[in-house]
């Protein structure tokens, strides 16, 4: 072997540099592989993952271009704006989120550099362990490491049967990269992607058609978020259909042409300009080599870690996707430095319980704790506190009060057990609300913390005094 490591980080994106950059600057030899997946302009090593490269940031940066079209197309004429109809150059917009794009990812380059990370260019696969070493191959070489991280992230589930080319049959690559505004655009799930994509194409102009298999919809969030947002898309022009079943995919000479079930089982046929697959992730382990040195994986192709990464395997362990959990770069991030700090011997810490949950819709969507139903599945004692943006001068004053705030707590200790927001910036407010739960905090302190005037925070604030039934301004 070439070269020995303290650490090795097999996989460079969010979970995977930040693991590399924390055990550096605690001392240890740290090396970073990346097989780049991505095309790079230079055909360098792309770092950041699909969160940088073809997913978070590259969404984030088309719906804000698409949020600024609607808004000068529908929003500014109240406002005594007059701009005339907008028109939208996609090919600009597509170069605008790729800039952005290589700005960031070249930036991790350069904190790999002031950390004084080894960038290894290969897809990194175990070959087995000699003493006290592992053995990966990287590239044409094998490298030694004392201990391993396995932060290798996800790739989009396909449906059997339909053939994804990112051209006509997309998903979150091809949905990121589509050279025009399509007339109809199909989308086959209404997850967090499906509604993100969903919802940039149609304020371009598309006219777009969600397929979910569930009978629910975002079943994951509180029901009454869940109820408002789809709500609020209906009437924004998203039309989404519920257990649906979906049969032939074609490519035609004009598109698409989606054969389907609706939820009452009449066949339908749905055909589009374009199509996006958004049904879900699946763990990048193939070719990391597992069978060969027992690294042990379930039947989701995960690898099976404990409560702090720890796998099976001793000195090698697993973050982000590949492990058990939301699959959110943040969490990640937050896996891969609580191991890079227990690698140190030092205390390393993730609370699952506090990971929050955003989709960047318009409004948009956040939350963090548990649910109402959860808690009435578990049978939970819970006070709530609900009030809506509507009566916040800040929010009328942009234009835009559509959503709530509501808040759930222990009906016994005031205990704040989760959050939920739907509206304006709140990916953002979540934020004071992890903070609260991350300390254990009641109701009653965010009740009684003083909140800036006028801010959508305010909304937070009368939510915590709603959960004693003191609102001041609803």
């Amino acid at each position: 072997m070439s070269k020995e490591f303290d650490v090795l980080v097999i996989g460079g994106g969010p979970g995977g540099y930040v693991a590399a950059i924390r055990a550096a600057q605690l001392g240890m030899k740290t090396a970073c592989c990346e097989s780049n997946p991505y095309a790079d302009p230079k055909g360098e090593p792309r770092l950041g993952g699909t969160c940088l490269n073809v997913g978070c940031i590259p969404s984030k940066a088309l719906l804000h271009t698409s949020h600024l079209f609607e808004e000068a197309g529908h929003s500014f004429e109240s406002q005594g704006i007059s701009v005339g109809k907008p028109k939208i150059d996609v090919p600009k917009m597509i170069e605008r989120k790729n800039g952005i794009v290589e700005q960031l990812t070249g930036g991790i380059k350069g904190l790999f550099r002031k950390n004084k990370v080894t960038l290894l260019a290969g897809h990194g696969s175990f070959v087995g362990r000699a003493g006290d070493l592992w053995q990966v191959k990287v590239g044409d070489e094998t490298v030694g490491a004392r201990q391993v991280i396995v932060a290798t992230g996800s790739k989009a589930r396909h449906l059997p049967g339909i053939p994804v080319d990112n051209s006509i049959v997309c998903d979150n690559v091809g949905a990121l990269d589509l050279n025009a505004v399509p007339k109809k655009l199909a989308v086959i799930g209404a997850g967090v992607i499906g509604l993100e994509m969903g919802s940039v194409w149609r304020r371009l102009g598309a006219e777009v058609t969600v397929l979910e298999a569930l009978p629910d919809f975002l079943s994951l969030a509180d029901v009454d978020v869940a109820k408002e947002a789809l709500k609020v898309f209906t009437r924004q022009g998203l039309d989404i259909q519920f257990g649906c079943r979906i049969g032939e995919v074609r490519v035609t000479k004009k598109g698409v042409s989606i054969a389907y079930a609706d939820r009452n089982g009449a066949e339908q046929k749905l055909d589009a300009d374009r199509l996006i697959v958004s049904v879900g992730r699946v763990p990048n382990t193939d070719g990391l080599n597992a069978e060969a040195v027992g690294l042990q994986l379930n039947e989701r192709g995960m690898i099976e870690v404990d409560g702090h990464c720890r796998t099976n395997l001793p000195g090698v362990w697993a973050v982000g996707d590949v492990v058990r959990g939301p699959m959110l770069a943040h969490k990640a991030m937050e896996e891969a430095v609580m191991v890079a700090e227990l690698i140190a011997g030092q205390a390393g810490h993730c609370n699952f319980d506090t990971v929050p949950w955003v989709i960047y819709t318009s409004p948009e969507i956040a939350w963090v704790g548990r649910t109402e139903q959860q808690l009435k599945r578990d049978g939970v004692a819970y006070r709530v506190g609900k009030i809506p943006f509507l009566a916040n001068g800040r929010a009328l004053g942009m234009g835009d009060p559509t959503g709530f705030v509501k808040m759930l707590a222990c009906a016994n200790t005031d205990r704040i057990l989760g959050v939920h927001i739907i509206g304006a910036n709140a990916s953002e407010l979540i934020s004071e609300a992890v903070v609260a739960m991350e300390f254990g905090a009641a109701s009653e302190d965010l009740a009684r913390i003083c909140h800036a005037h006028p801010t959508l925070s305010e909304v937070v604030h009368e939510a915590a005094l709603a959960v004693d039934k003191r609102p001041l301004h609803f």
